[in-house]
């Protein structure tokens, strides 16, 4: 940013800190704002729409743990049936040899 003199020289234009900090502050929340427009969260209700989708995906993440739990379970579960029987036909034919 330059300011001309009266006679058309350039002369730098010089802020204060305080000045500068407002600046950029008013310039960080007109980008904050043209962000959520942008998004589509410009209204009053951003930040109740931002926390429902983190919500939503919380459960989703829930469910995708319980789904993989409940997979692992079946299959050991599964896995000890099958040696259970196993071991029974074993001890049967076993026992029916003797």
């Amino acid at each position: 940013m330059e300011n001309v003199d009266e006679n058309g020289v350039a002369q730098p234009i010089t802020l204060r800190p305080d000045d500068l900090d407002d600046l950029l502050t008013r310039a960080a929340e007109r980008g904050a704002e043209r962000c959520l427009a942008h998004l589509g969260l410009e209204n009053g209700h951003a930040a109740r729409d931002i926390r429902e989708l983190r919500d939503l995906l919380e459960a989703w993440r829930d469910a995708r743990r319980t789904a993989w739990q409940t997979t692992i379970k079946v299959v050991t579960t599964g896995i000890l049936a099958a040696l259970l029987v196993g071991a029974a036909i074993k001890l049967r034919l076993m026992g029916g040899v003797q």
